[in-house]
């Protein structure tokens, strides 16, 4: 595993996927077998992952065994819920309680632990203390959207390892400083993202979108650029992602040359088509579409509502493995497979953000 590589692979089966991405890339090496593993899923409700709020249990289960195929022993899932949800409630209706049993990790709820105060900066954060006790932190992020900072993933997942108290206080502070700078306290040595479900532009779910891609790296900062750009966003629109770069926690410096793609999506089966994924599906004129290319294109009309551009698109936007090698009189196509249309967004899958750019010099 290079450490300025971001690695992905496509699929519907997060266990299987994760398996074989780490098979491949061997994070563990060079990894003592006595080494404290801590797995931070994201767990902020009591929903199961399919609502695009929480971390597939599948996808821990492929983590777990794959360290312990190792003979990595000492392993333990670490999660503090959002204020108003309790974590043992989570981990139970999320299905980790099964996983604690099956595979005999225990499960530590961080609202019920004591803290610690670290100073970074011009900055003190109190983390909970069993952070300090993990030499090794996994995070496993949902690649989704945020109410208030527009992205959650990499960096802000770390927000669970922290007291109540102190994520009161965050939001006080404007959610995006102390979220950078918590990052500089708590290392991320491994980052796995649960892309498979995520929602569309809500922390708690309800509208998820299915993405069907996992993504592993080691720098939060550039696992967070990556997807802000996968979900059709401008850094500036993410404060706290430049912010953690300057205080040297990461960089923000990808190209295409550093993403390391397995496979191609080509699931077809489940797509975002729930609440408010609904509204967009008068734009498209979809067939045999993948999974990863069509919650791209949900991404990005998303996007462009906000913009208030949304009803400015007066043609269709055609996607979907059928419309390969057929030529099309009119219309946006969107991904390689539409390069019959008289114009379209290249890509296999493009990013939202290629979509959003594309359909913007198009609208305006």
């Amino acid at each position: 595993m290079h450490k300025d590589n971001i690695y992905v692979i496509y699929g519907d089966n997060p266990k299987n996927m994760i398996l074989e991405l780490l098979s491949k890339i061997e994070p563990e090496k060079g990894l003592p077998h006595d080494t404290k593993i801590g797995i931070k899923p994201n767990l902020v409700v009591a929903k199961p992952s399919t609502s695009g709020a929480t971390t597939s249990p599948e996808l821990v289960e492929g983590i777990i065994e794959h360290f312990q195929s190792k003979n990595y022993r000492d392993i333990s899932i670490l999660e503090g819920s959002w204020i108003g949800e309790r974590t043992s409630r989570a981990f139970k209706a999320c299905g980790y309680e099964d996983i604690s049993k099956e595979y005999d990790v225990p499960l530590i709820d961080l609202q019920k632990d004591s803290y610690v105060e670290k100073k970074v900066g011009d900055e003190r954060i109190k983390i909970c203390s069993k952070m300090t006790e993990v030499d090794y932190l996994i995070n496993v992020p949902v690649l989704k959207g945020h109410c208030q900072t527009n992205l959650t993933c990499a960096l802000k997942n770390i927000k669970g390892c922290i007291p109540n108290s102190e994520k009161r206080r965050f939001h006080t502070m404007g959610l995006h400083k102390p979220i950078a700078y918590l990052s500089k306290t708590i290392k991320q040595d491994l980052i796995i993202v649960d892309g498979i479900m995520g929602d569309l532009n809500f922390e708690e779910g309800g509208n998820p979108v299915r993405m069907n891609r996992i993504l592993v790296g080691s720098d939060p900062v550039m696992i967070d650029s990556y997807s802000a750009d996968l979900l059709g966003f401008d850094l500036e629109e993410i404060p706290y992602i430049k912010m953690a770069e300057d205080i040297g926690v990461g960089t923000t410096d990808w190209d295409e040359s550093r993403v390391i793609e397995f496979n191609s999506d080509q699931s077809t089966e489940i797509r975002g088509e729930t609440g408010k994924a609904r509204l967009f599906t008068k734009y498209i004129q979809e067939r045999d579409a993948c999974s990863a290319c069509y919650g791209s294109l949900i991404h990005a009309l998303d996007r462009l509502r906000t913009k208030g551009l949304l009803g400015r698109i007066d043609s269709k936007l055609y996607i979907g493995q059928y419309y390969k090698n057929k030529t099309i009189d009119s219309g946006i196509g969107i991904g390689q497979c539409t390069k019959g249309c008289p114009q379209y967004v290249g890509g296999c899958p493009p990013t939202a953000r290629d979509i959003v750019k594309y359909l913007e010099e198009t609208l305006l």
